[in-house]
């Protein structure tokens, strides 16, 4: 029986750790929790807000999907955004999905994230 997601993986390219880091700390204000030695040694970085863990992999011919991409709950939408867009990073808003407010935003190497709440 499955009964959470653990985490989710996403990839990046060699050499971007610096750059994840700087997104996935300061602009989406996770936490960078260390990877297990031998995991470590593969390169590549994982975050933390609560429950919600994101894993980036290095992968040696990334390329982002234009599709694919995670959904993240947050409260406070707005201010979400405006976070994200005062470091920098492009928002684009979305109706399509009823009774919530989302947006979607590309990390530094072109990953695709979904940022959702429930209106009430």
């Amino acid at each position: 029986m499955i009964t959470a997601v653990d985490h989710v993986q996403l990839a990046a390219p060699p050499g971007t750790e610096d750059l994840l880091r700087a997104f996935y700390t300061d602009a989406l204000g996770m936490t960078e929790i260390p990877k297990p030695g031998v995991l470590a040694a593969r390169g590549g970085c994982w975050f933390r807000a609560g429950a919600v863990q994101i894993h980036v992999g290095i992968e040696r011919d990334f390329r982002p999907s234009a599709k694919a991409h995670p959904g993240l709950r947050v409260t406070a939408i707005a201010a979400h955004a405006a976070r994200l867009a005062a470091h920098g990073v492009d928002v684009t808003w979305d109706d399509d999905l009823p009774g919530h407010d989302r947006f979607y935003a590309h990390d530094p190497v072109g990953n695709r994230l979904e940022f959702l709440e429930t209106r009430v």
